[in-house]
């Protein structure tokens, strides 16, 4: 039995005894009663009725690979070379990085209901509930070198702000790496991060691991233990499936790395910069310990931010600088 199969009986929208769990699940009525209580440690609210038994107070769609591959276009399945989807993993960056090193990986997706360390850009943890996000990683390989995925995390962010587009709403990308949303106050949160990973020669054959953690439907419970603003795809869209959203960006995604080694960031840039969360904003540059105030402008054909502080204009190339809006 794994949390997986006690959601699935408990989503049904009826009430299930302790021993019709046992029964269906072929545990003991201990073992249930314990995974139960985990239910509610990891921030999945229980309805429990003496009499009736236990159902979950609000259904919770489980990530079905068979429904993902089958959302997916004509043109992004001819890239997709196997998908994966796991209950909990450290990281599904790592599991790609793991199929790399097996001879594998190119063309490969893995999406996790959880992650107990996930990381997000400069080594930050990236936490989420069980079930809340929709957390992928896509390994492809690239024959050129590292120097022609400059802008690529830029790159992806447009191809999910596109598919967001397609339901209504409106994000704003972040440089270099994060799509904003507005919460259900106004205010603009992080959305989603991509982290991407890249190993092998400067002028030869790489392999990247692209990892994207998107806040799907986040509890206030959750809420309130972040400490930055937050947004979720269901503050905007309650209705959108997560295997939908899946499958569409996987339908951006795949043919975006397959077509980057020739087009590069170039193709992307105008649509990046349409999106600028902070274009003409006073931003605070951060590297490492120093801070400059500095007014952001749009970025260049290399994924590069320019900004300009007093009579002097610079461009920012990413690495251990982050940028942060001025409130």
């Amino acid at each position: 039995m794994t949390i997986g199969d006690l959601i699935r009986l408990l989503s049904d929208g009826e009430f299930h005894s302790g021993e019709q769990l046992g029964v269906r699940l072929g545990v003991s009525r201990t073992a249930v009663w314990k995974q139960l209580k985990k239910l509610e440690a990891m921030d999945i609210p229980l309805e429990a009725v003496k009499g009736q038994g236990y159902r979950l107070s609000t259904p919770l769609e489980l990530l079905n690979g068979g429904m993902i591959v089958a959302g997916l276009s004509r043109r992004g399945r001819q890239h997709l070379a196997r998908l994966f989807v796991e209950e909990t993993l450290p990281s599904s960056n790592e599991f790609i990085r793991q199929r790399f090193a097996q001879g594998a990986g190119h063309g490969e997706v893995c999406l996790v209901e959880q992650q107990s360390a996930g990381r997000g850009r400069r080594g930050r943890v990236w936490s989420t509930p069980w079930g809340r996000a929709l957390m992928l990683s896509v390994g492809w390989r690239f024959e050129s070198g590292i120097a022609v995925l400059e802008g690529l995390s830029l790159a992806v962010g447009v191809a999910l702000a596109r598919v967001l587009e397609r339901h209504g709403v409106s994000p704003r990308l972040k440089w270099p790496n994060d799509v904003l949303l507005e919460d259900g106050q106004g205010r603009l949160g992080k959305l989603a991060g991509i982290l991407v990973e890249i190993s092998g020669d400067t002028t030869g054959p790489c392999e990247v691991v692209v990892g994207m953690g998107i806040n799907f439907d986040l509890p206030a419970s959750f809420r309130e233990r972040i400490e930055q603003r937050v947004a979720a795809v269901a503050d905007q869209v309650p209705s959108l499936s997560r295997n939908r959203l899946a499958a569409e960006l996987l339908d951006e995604l795949m043919p975006l790395l397959a077509g980057y080694e020739s087009s590069g960031f170039a193709a992307w840039q105008a649509e990046w910069n349409r999106r600028h969360a902070f274009q003409g904003c006073e931003v605070e540059v951060l590297r490492g310990q120093q801070r400059l105030l500095a007014t952001a402008e749009s970025v260049d054909e290399s994924g590069n931010l320019w900004v300009r502080h007093g009579d002097r204009r610079e461009r920012l190339g990413g690495g251990e600088i982050s940028v942060r809006g001025r409130t």
